[in-house]
Formats: C-alpha cells, sequence, structure tokens
C-alpha cells in the first residue's frame, strides 16, 4: 500500500501523510508536528533494520522465546549505539492509525525543501546525517560508515544514513534541492560537501582536495571559502544538492547578531570553519 502523502509550503515545507488502516508510519524524533486523534503515537528506542520494519512481538513465533527476545534486545542496543556514535537521535516516534484514516504532520528542522523517495526494494538510498523526516515501516533505517580518509576530509563527516526495503521516506535538506545525475556530466560533479543531500545506491561517494599543494591549490583553500575538501560523487543514478549549506546558514546568523569573526578572507582562516 502506497503511502499517501502531500508536501506543503515553500521555504519551510512540511510532509501531510494520510494513513491507512494497518499503515505505521516513523520519524527521528522532534520531527513530529501534528496528528489526528485516532493515529496513536508510540516512542521506541530502536528503528525497523533487516526486516522490512517488522517488529518481534514477545512470544510470537516469531520471536523464539528468552533467545529471541535476547538478540532483539542485543539488536535495538547495538542500533541505538551506532546511532549515538553518530550523533544522531537514539529514539523513533511510531504512529498508527485506529478506526479509519488519520492525518499525521512532520518537518525538518531547518528553512528548506523535502522529497518523498520511493524505494522499490532494488536499491539503497544514502542521506547526510540529519536529513531523514519520516517514513514507513516497511523501509528500514541505518547507519552508513565512510572510510576514514572520506570522514575525516568530508565537511559533513563520515556517517550516512541509509535507507533500504520497499516504501516511501521523506527527507529534508536547506535552501532549494537540485536532482541530477553523474553520468549527464561525464560520469562526474564536484560539489560542496556540504550541499550533498541524498544518492542512490551505486554512486561512489569520494572527497578530494581542492587543487594540488601550489599556489591556485593555496589561494582556493584560503580564500575560497571551501577549505581543502570537495566531495566528489561518480557513477549513474540521482543525486540530490542543496543550496544551503548548515555552516554558511550559522555564519549567516552570527553576522546578523553581531558576532562574525570570518573576515573577508573566509575559507582556511575562518574562526567560524570546522
Amino acid at each position: 500500500m502506497t503511502l499517501q502523502q502531500e508536501i506543503v509550503g515553500n521555504a519551510m515545507q512540511m510532509a501531510v501523510v494520510s494513513l491507512q488502516p494497518g499503515q505505521t508510519v516513523y520519524c527521528e524524533a522532534g520531527k513530529f508536528l501534528f496528528k489526528t486523534t485516532n493515529v496513536t503515537m508510540e516512542t521506541r528506542l530502536g528503528g525497523p533494520s533487516g526486516g522490512g520494519g517488522q517488529q518481534a512481538q514477545p512470544g510470537g513465533s516469531g520471536s523464539g522465546g528468552m533467545g529471541g527476545l535476547l538478540r532483539q534486545a542485543m539488536g535495538t542496543a547495538m542500533q541505538a549505539g551506532q546511532r549515538a556514535l553518530a550523533g544522531e537521535s537514539l529514539a523513533f516516534q511510531y504512529f498508527t492509525t485506529q478506526g479509519g484514516e488519520g492525518t499525521v504532520g512532520f518537518a525538518g528542522v531547518l528553512p528548506g525543501e523535502m522529497r518523498a523517495l520511493e524505494l522499490d526494494g532494488t536499491r539503497a538510498w544514502f542521506a547526510e546525517k540529519d536529513a531523514f523526516v519520516a517514513a514507513e515501516s516497511t523501509v528500514d533505517f541505518g547507519i552508513a560508515f565512510q572510510g576514514g580518509r572520506t570522514g575525516r576530509s568530508g565537511g559533513e563527516g563520515f556517517v550516512l544514513e541509509k535507507f533500504t526495503g520497499r516504501g516511501t521516506v521523506i527527507i529534508a535538506g536547506a535552501g532549494n534541492f537540485i536532482d541530477l545525475n553523474p553520468a549527464d556530466f561525464g560520469g562526474r560533479v564536484e560539489v560542496d560537501t556540504g550541499c550533498v543531500v541524498a544518492f542512490e545506491e551505486g554512486i561512489r561517494y569520494g572527497v578530494q582536495r581542492v587543487g594540488g599543494l601550489n599556489r591556485q591549490g593555496v589561494m582556493n583553500a584560503v580564500f575560497g571559502g571551501e577549505g581543502l575538501s570537495l566531495a566528489t560523487l561518480e557513477g549513474n543514478g540521482r543525486v540530490i544538492l542543496q543550496s544551503l549549506t548548515i555552516e554558511s546558514l550559522a555564519n549567516a546568523l552570527r553576522k546578523a547578531q553581531g558576532g562574525d569573526k570570518q573576515g573577508p578572507t573566509g575559507g582556511l582562516f575562518s574562526t567560524n570553519a570546522q
């Protein structure tokens, strides 16, 4: 059953989901806005993973008795530990309608766009940390750790959110979105590390130094505002980029509050650079 949802708004969008009997949608803590009274809300530490979103029931035929409960508890603890290491919220909120159709609303935390992605079970999607808003319970949520060199070099860290299974997942970003396929641009694009929102499985994500260790490379790093690295996206598949980075938004807010210490150079010499 396809999740019925509508994304409304302009500068700060929200997703309004119509839940049918038997459907469950979950969100990260802090992304819920409103619901009708016939929609129940339950908070859990664990999220769907590895089973199409099916939660084991104590004493059920699939629980395997005490051993099954122990495995379920260990799986929840490992998942919570991964999310804690990634700096993500530990809890998910689950919403299920009772007695007919129900409505629930969600939103991101920054001014910008939202996007509903439809997973058909053949390709996973990866998203930058904090992009996840909500998903059907048939969508599995996981954490993907990039390689050490990529993680240390990338401005967004080495943590990605991974979505598998079948169903709808809703993501959010800052500013406006642009969709592209690296295959349409010679197979590779280079972007600011903070501009990547999400990409399909099959896209190769990496980080490269801005220029070489020469005069122009130093100029790019010091005065260009990009620091030392750019994100690279290669392959054939969908990529979603955002027009506003969290760092640029934070710098604009500090400047508006009279706390801008970036100075005229920006780039590597900014006191606000991460």
